[in-house]
């Protein structure tokens, strides 16, 4: 089955999806920083570089689901307060526009947990009635990638529709019944990781591909609470900034000074380093042979902490693939021609 990928990034979800069999056949993705991270992990997809509201649904070939995560940070609790009235919030109208033009068979949305703060209700509202208007049985829920055999606490919004005459919706998958630590991810990286260079630009060449980490200074705001999870608990949210990485979990949890304010315990600073980009990669559930490219690593830090963890999207990935195959008619065998035998005539002598 085709899918067509919308806002891909480095291509998490497009990842969890090709894992669950489907053919990402086209994808598109305005960030010039993501590019060549893209098109090198997924050489068969045909990536398409403009803004999404520049996309004619004509441009686009027919296919049997879309699937994207429209642009999170102007719903994001930490940011501005905007939502629907950013134009980034806005993105996720051209995301229905296309998707009533093209009617595939399902589609698939995935933004932050922001969303469903209160000041954010009339436009959500306002999204799930156009989903529904433009042909879809919608189904919609908070899930927890740590569910998901991702090591991370990460809370995303998923919609998922299904087009209204294939007559059933979208049941989503139940939470996996065992978690993944710190430890299971990245504890065999712990003594490889190489700082960045001055600026933070890659120091190129790593041991291990993209194993080096942020450097500077630790913001008032970063201090204000601890930073670090042990090697047996799962990590926090990857964020999509490298100065606000978590912290490696060989250093000992910070202290609290006062409210608001915590240091690194006296005489272990030395332990206390952000985890690198290969470790975010890892918690993210990216393969390790999957590589990314930048000069500087800001841009990797945030083509990872943007995209949708890979075993999650494989997870919900799996359901919709089930669902679907209900709807695929299985082509008949051709029927066996029945070979005439020839009589053969007997003459007497």
């Amino acid at each position: 089955m085709k899918v067509a990928s919308f806002f891909a990034g480095a291509g998490g979800l497009d990842l969890g999806f090709a894992r669950a069999g489907f053919d990402v056949v086209w994808a598109n993705e305005y960030d010039s920083d993501v590019w060549e991270t893209y098109e090198k992990n997924h050489p068969d997809t045909r990536l398409d570089r403009r803004s999404i509201t520049d996309i004619d649904p004509a441009d686009i070939p027919d296919v049997d689901g879309m699937i994207g995560g429209p642009p999170c940070q102007s719903w994001s609790a930490a940011g501005k307060l905007r939502g629907i009235d950013d134009k980034r919030g806005q993105l996720f109208f051209d995301f229905i526009r296309i998707l009533e033009a093209k009617q595939p068979k399902f589609f698939l949305a995935e933004n932050v947990a922001g969303m469903l703060l209160p000041r954010n209700e009339d436009a959500l509202n306002s999204i799930k009635k156009l989903f529904k208007k433009a042909g879809y049985k919608l189904s919609f829920q908070l899930l927890n990638a740590s569910d998901y055999l991702v090591p991370q606490d990460r809370k995303r919004v998923f919609f998922v529709g299904y087009r209204r005459d294939l007559n059933t919706k979208f049941k989503f998958p139940p939470p996996v019944d065992m978690k993944l630590t710190l430890r299971s991810a990245i504890g065999d990286l712990s003594d490889s990781a190489i700082p960045a260079k001055k600026g933070n630009y890659t120091n190129g060449e790593c041991p291990v591909p993209n194993h080096e980490y942020f450097i500077g200074d630790f913001s008032s705001m970063y201090m204000s609470r601890n930073r670090v999870r042990s090697w047996d608990e799962l990590s926090y949210t990857i964020q999509a900034g490298g100065r606000h990485a978590p912290l490696h979990p060989q250093a000992p949890k910070m202290e609290t000074v006062d409210k608001d304010h915590k240091q690194f315990v006296p005489g272990k600073e030395h332990l206390y380093r952000r985890l690198s980009v290969r470790e975010c990669a890892r918690i993210q559930a990216f393969p390790d042979d999957f590589i990314f490219y930048y000069k500087n690593l800001a841009a990797a830090y945030k083509m990872i902490g943007n995209a949708v963890p890979v075993r999650l999207a494989q997870a919900v990935a799996n359901k919709i693939k089930e669902d679907m195959k209900a709807f695929t008619p299985v082509p008949e065998k051709p029927k066996k021609k029945k070979r005439k035998r020839k009589r053969i005539k007997r003459f007497r002598n």
